[in-house]
């Protein structure tokens, strides 16, 4: 009984983590799309820092255990999951101005085809035959996700390609991102992990706003702006990734790939009933095929670690 519980407990927490994460992609920042990128991304990562600060602060303490590689992997973890990552899928979002929100969100959880990848060049880990069948079938489900039976016209300046060019470029950091958490994670707790993401993020993007100037333009953000700050700071920000890992630690990675479907699915859902848009009939047979071969790649990932 008490295995159910803790088990139902972990699920729990990471659908709300999923849904938390579609409600920022499809209802969240795109409200955001006003200001400038870089100053959204520097925002979206100080505002969960200082928070943090209020209960983690203790977690300074381990800068004295930081050896130069550690510091490496944090700042590389910070620079493709926290820079490049965020910078892209924010752009991809304001790209496409709440006509295509669906599909970028969902090109997104291209992610464990670039994470496998690279895991195998830089881990060394071994590459099986079934990822070939599988990746191939993600992506070219992703591209009918895109552009249907059309071939793109890029010399158009369409939206929804550049917006999807993005939104690949954000799959591929984030996936460079889960490399370089392992060996992260291999010697420090989540605690200290997200702490010091943030953190290093938090200053990465500090440089870029000084340097472009765009930190001048904080002062023309709006109350209403602050507030949605404020609620993705805390809740579909460093509050689900919070939850993400509390659920990580009472369930099998298994069930935790299964519990992140309600992501894409909560993703469609907002989309319509906040936007009003539905998928067409070639769209959704390719999200769902999307879908299952990420999460049959996904299993078999973790079926061949086990």
């Amino acid at each position: 009984m008490i295995l159910n519980k803790k088990v139902f407990a972990g699920s729990m927490a990471i659908c709300v983590a999923a849904i938390l994460w579609g409600l920022d992609g499809i209802v969240l920042t795109p409200r955001l799309y006003r200001l400038d990128i870089s100053l959204v991304v520097f925002v979206l990562h100080i505002v969960p820092f200082l928070v943090m600060n209020l209960f983690l602060a203790r977690e300074y303490r381990q800068l004295k255990n930081f050896t130069l590689a550690d510091a490496s992997m944090f700042f590389l973890v910070s620079l493709f999951g926290g820079a490049i990552g965020t910078l892209a899928i924010v752009k991809a979002l304001f790209i496409v101005n709440f006509k295509a929100l669906t599909v970028v969100v969902l090109l997104q959880k291209l992610q464990p085809v670039f994470a496998i990848t690279l895991a195998t060049i830089l881990l060394k880990e071994k590459l099986k035959r079934y990822f070939a069948i599988w990746s191939a079938l993600a992506i070219v489900a992703g591209y009918f996700l895109t552009f249907g039976f059309e071939v793109p016209d890029f010399s158009t300046g369409n939206e929804t390609a550049l917006a999807a060019g993005y939104s690949l470029l954000a799959a591929f950091a984030f996936g460079s991102s889960t490399v370089f958490s392992k060996k992260v994670l291999g010697k420090y707790n989540f605690f200290t992990a997200t702490f010091f993401r943030y953190g290093f993020t938090s200053l990465i993007m500090l440089v870029i706003v000084l340097m472009t100037g765009s930190l001048s333009t904080i002062t023309g953000v709006t109350t209403m702006e602050w507030m949605i700050f404020l609620i993705i700071g805390l809740t579909t920000g460093s509050g689900a990734i919070f939850l993400y890992y509390f659920g990580l630690t009472r369930i099998r990675a298994m069930l935790a790939t299964i519990c992140e479907l309600c992501f894409p699915l909560s993703a469609i859902v907002f989309d319509y009933l906040f936007n009003h848009k539905v998928l067409t009939t070639v769209q959704w047979v390719s999200a769902l095929v999307m879908i299952f071969a990420i999460l049959k790649l996904s299993i078999e990932k973790q079926e061949q670690k086990q």
